[in-house]
């Protein structure tokens, strides 16, 4: 019996891993929503438009995100093979119908039926997300922030992945480019399909150490990544044998994470039988916050009662007129869409990630021609390093925001609050428009793109629960499209527009620091608002995290007198 039940312990711990390596490798071809710039320009010549038609092309391909609502309604609903099959499909007809176009081997798509392509390609990558952030945050729910800056880590390192394979493959060609975003997510998301799915969440001290080593090699071979891809762009040839064997490397180096479930097998099989047999296994979809704050409070707690139990009691007899008279959950518990959105909490998060990401996707989608307005020829490398650097700042973000938490107890929107002051000082120098400062500013607004995404994540499933996360999360991406509208569409097709001059077929140009610097003001400013509702954030949630800190507290003493 206690063979069998270490066997079973043993399978389960190697399944859960591997089921997060092929959730790695779904967010490392993901991202390809952010690679619009390396294409955008083959667009606009082929399709002669102006800069605010190139831009509401790109605002099409993020409204496919605000459709992700409908990949939250799945996820309580449909199993996570089927949420994958249903975004690699969408993504092999979406990316495959612009390869036609800009490969010529089709005439060129009336205007809105290309909308139609670019957004269903941008929904497409809501389904693979969906479905890995909602089944890992489930699987590892007391690492919630390692495992959103790995899995975000890799959605941001996603464009740059992609944007040297094609330019070390085929000379960053558009089209072959296309290719690759229609057939690599395809095929790695088939190979996800038979190895991820919800798994029982570590339930004692011990299995919890082993996550956290675990993630921490998967942080070390994600930043080797990082600053592999990195080099390549600094040292510049991109052709010849050179190519072949960077790209050989690097996709040695996305498959070494499969070592890591052969290890988790071998360690379950070593494990002592008497620990596997003490473990207690705890419901799934149960509130992470109130499983927290039940250990919490155990730690000061006498033995007549059992922990959960008598925090009940304790709660019950302290808030008992309040409780009744409640009319929907507290911070911390389960919240439905409607609960959350009945809340201040909520809009709060929600503007002050419009701020952020709203703005940096604005960046992104128009950093070719941005870099073409300032004189740059090769565009790419800014692509590639915003790419990177938001891999940075997501992976870091993740990791210390929850060191602190087991730390201090800081409320993770003060890491939002100093990312947005770091973004309003990118922009600046973007707007400055000195040499070498489009290099920096990438280089910030990436990172702090990267922060943002990062931290939103967990900080949403804390304050609302995981039982409806799968919605919640993709009504907060909504800012995505809505932020793209705004600041893309609007504000930099507009102004950009304003300042340009026109070219024979109808198109237009414009070339000089004026083209996009009070577009860069502008964002600066809003980037500041949005310090301010991070901040009215972190301290209206300040008691949550607060009782996160001690229940993690409690938990550590527990497990070391043990």
């Amino acid at each position: 019996m206690g063979f069998g039940r270490s066997s079973s312990s043993s399978s389960s711990s190697a399944l859960k891993w591997l089921g997060f390596v092929t959730a790695v490798w779904v967010q490392s071809i993901s991202g390809n929503n952010y690679t619009f710039s390396n294409y955008s320009d083959a667009l606009k010549s082929l399709m002669n438009l102006t800069q605010l038609e190139l831009n509401n092309l790109s605002v099409a391909k993020d409204v496919g995100k605000a459709f992700g609502i409908l990949a939250g309604l799945a996820s309580d609903r449909l199993s996570t093979p089927v949420i994958l099959l249903i975004g690699c499909f969408e993504g092999l007809l979406g990316y495959g119908v612009q390869w036609l176009v800009v490969s010529r081997t089709i005439q060129p798509l009336p205007y809105w039926q290309m909308c139609v392509f670019l957004c269903m390609g941008g929904n497409s990558t809501t389904w693979m997300n969906t479905a890995v952030l909602v089944t890992c945050i489930r699987n590892f729910r007391r690492n919630r922030g390692p495992v959103a800056g790995i899995l975000k880590g890799y959605v941001g390192l996603s464009t740059a992945i992609f944007t040297d394979l094609c330019t070390a493959l085929f000379s960053a060609d558009p089209a072959s480019f296309l290719v690759l975003l229609a057939v690599v997510p395809f095929a790695v998301c088939l190979t996800a399909v038979f190895f991820l799915r919800e798994i029982p969440p570590a339930t004692s001290a011990a299995e919890e150490n082993e996550e956290s080593r675990y993630f921490a090699v998967f942080n070390i071979v994600a930043v080797v990544v990082a600053v592999y891809l990195q080099s390549y762009d600094i040292i510049g040839i991109k052709t010849g044998a050179f190519s072949i064997a960077f790209a050989s490397i690097l996709l040695i180096l996305l498959a070494s994470p499969i070592a890591i479930p052969f290890h988790a097998f071998i360690q379950g099989l070593n494990r002592d039988e008497q620990d596997v047999e003490g473990r207690i296994d705890e419901p799934l979809l149960r509130s992470a916050i109130v499983e927290e704050t039940v250990v919490g409070a155990a730690a000061a707690a006498d033995n007549e009662l059992p922990p959960n139990l008598k925090l009940l009691q304790e709660e019950e007899e302290e808030n008992h007129g309040e409780a009744i008279e409640k009319k929907g959950p507290v911070l911390g518990e389960d919240h439905t869409i409607f609960e959350a959105m009945l809340t201040v909490d909520f809009w709060v998060l929600f503007v002050s990630f419009l701020c952020g990401v709203g703005t940096g996707l604005a960046v992104m989608n128009n950093m070719g021609q941005i870099g073409l307005a300032l004189g740059y020829t090769n565009v790419s490398i800014f692509v590639s390093m915003m790419s990177i650097w938001g891999f940075f700042g997501r992976i870091l973000s993740g990791t210390i925001s929850e060191h602190f938490i087991k730390k201090s107890g800081t409320p993770r929107p003060l890491w939002n609050a100093a990312s947005q002051v770091l973004m309003a000082v990118g922009y600046l120098l973007m707007a400055l428009a000195l040499p070498g400062s489009l290099y920096l500013g990438s280089m910030v607004v990436g990172v702090c793109y990267g922060v943002r995404l990062a931290i939103t994540v967990p900080t949403a499933s804390e304050l609302f629960g995981l039982k409806y996360y799968g919605l919640i999360y993709n009504i907060l991406v909504l800012n995505l499209p809505l932020g793209s509208f705004l600041f893309s569409g609007l504000l930099a097709g507009l102004l950009y527009d304003a300042e340009a001059t026109a070219t024979p077929g109808g198109g237009n140009s414009c070339v000089g620091a004026h083209c996009y610097r009070l577009i860069f003001i502008v964002m600066a400013f809003t980037s500041i608002i949005g310090v301010g509702l991070d901040v009215l954030l972190a301290f209206r949630t300040k008691e949550i995290y607060a009782k996160i800190y001690a229940s993690k507290k409690a938990k550590k003493s527990s497990g070391n007198l043990r």
